[in-house]
């Protein structure tokens, strides 16, 4: 099992070399990313977008493109169209956002001709490695369900479930998140947890463990279980997935870790026929690196899927 970014880019180095799409490359961010995740063999990357800026942010930056494919399409669009349709075909393994905004991104990824549609609802997961944590934290979704209904979390737990396969967690324990651990009619987010206890008991979602609702600190702190005589709950201080009520919970924890703690993090968008990493400008260097590497880590969990 996967316990941080360190075993997970050990992991990526077990597994057959992974290559990257990137659409609209010619940003410099994503260049001193993909040209450091080649150094440390994680991905090649085939760059997709105008050539002459590409080439000449990489100067300004001291990157090398030597070994880089690079296809000229000076238009954001078609670069994004060409760059996902590389993913479609089997020619690159993962589709990353270069210098495009998140909607188009998005636009070429449900695109119906060479799109990486698989007819399961999209969603993110951010993967944390917090020093105080001795295993990787899943939390979802954060960036992209706004407030998803039950069958939508049905469908983030699934996709999740998938990623932290791939991590090698045999059977991850999934906590549908709440501000209390009890089954409150008033707190429809508690009633959902509640069902997708249930139906992770009959069968109906599998490969997890799922307990809910709980609160965050019984989720994840031991000792809080305790105190809290929470020890018989089945996911009870060592949660490896973290099933937010909506956005706005995920979002705002997701920040709080960023900005307060020590973390390395890398996230990616699921649900889509190769992983697709939806990078910020705000997120740092290691960051977009840990993406590629989690993204690697997912493809080659796909493949053998």
């Amino acid at each position: 099992m996967i316990t941080n970014f360190d075993g997970l880019i050990s992991k990526v180095k077990e597994c057959s070399k992974k290559t990257l799409a990137v659409a609209v490359a010619q940003d410099d961010a994503v260049l001193e990313a993909v040209s450091a995740a080649r150094e440390r063999g994680i991905a090649d990357a085939i760059l997709v977008g105008d050539e002459a800026k590409i080439r000449e942010i990489a100067a300004s930056i001291n990157v090398d493109l030597e070994g880089f494919r690079i296809i000229h399409e000076p238009d954001n669009w078609q670069a994004a169209l060409t760059a996902v349709k590389l993913a479609h075909d089997g020619e690159a393994d993962m589709y990353m956002k270069g210098l495009i905004d998140t909607k188009s991104f998005l636009k070429s990824i449900l695109d119906k001709e060479v799109g990486l549609r698989t007819g399961k609802p999209l969603s993110h997961v951010a993967v944390f490695d917090v020093e105080s944590i001795p295993q990787l934290l899943f939390l979802t979704d954060v960036a992209f369900m706004t407030y998803p209904t039950l069958e939508d979390k049905v469908n983030i737990i699934e996709n999740t479930v998938e990623v932290a396969h791939a991590c090698g967690l045999e059977c991850p324990k999934v906590a549908p998140l709440a501000a209390v651990e009890v089954v409150n009619p008033k707190m429809p987010c508690t009633v959902e947890a509640a069902e997708l206890t249930k139906m992770n008991l009959e069968g109906k979602i599998t490969g997890c463990i799922i307990d809910g609702p709980l609160s965050m600190d019984i989720a994840i702190d031991p000792e809080a279980a305790r105190h809290k005589g929470a020890m018989n709950r089945r996911v009870a201080g060592d949660a490896d997935i973290l099933l937010f009520p909506d956005i706005h919970a995920g979002n705002l924890v997701y920040k709080t870790l960023v900005h307060t703690t020590k973390v390395r993090l890398g996230g990616i968008l699921t649900g889509t026929k190769v992983p697709a990493i939806l990078t910020s400008r705000s997120d740092d260097f290691e960051t977009k690196v840990n993406s590629i590497a989690l993204a690697a880590v997912v493809a080659e969990g796909l493949k053998n899927k």
